[in-house]
């Protein structure tokens, strides 16, 4: 099994854990800008999209809470073997670490193009 040492190890995750909250509180701040919107606009026209974007912060904060719990596995993993092994870490959890940056990445994509299609629909009704 190849290690690598810890020294190499990037502070990826930590990148994205901060960037996950970040997007928590973007997305409760868009939240409270469609609350607003709903509430001065009744019509059927804007209701689906409200309901669309409801749905669309539902699902991201949901896909944000569970990458949030992945990473955070994932550094107790690393931990773990760097305790057991003098500074080193496997492969494996090296390997695990980068799919979840990965993951981090699409998650960031999606919010920021849900970010964009929600703002040319605040700038429509408010």
């Amino acid at each position: 099994m190849k290690e690598i040492n810890i020294k190499h190890i990037s502070n990826l995750h930590s990148d994205a854990l901060r960037g996950l909250e970040f997007y928590e509180q973007e997305l409760a701040i868009m939240q409270k800008r469609l609350e607003e919107i709903a509430g001065d606009n009744t019509g059927t026209e804007v209701s689906v999209d409200i309901e669309h974007f409801q749905n669309q912060f539902l699902i991201q904060n949901n896909n944000i809470d569970e990458l949030k719990h992945k990473i955070k596995q994932n550094l107790k993993i690393i931990e773990s073997q760097i305790m057991t092994s003098a500074g080193f870490v496997d492969q494996d959890a090296m390997s695990l670490n980068a799919d979840l940056y990965d993951q981090y990445l699409t998650e960031e994509k999606i919010v920021n193009d849900i970010r964009h299609e929600f703002n040319r629909f605040a700038s429509k009704w408010m």
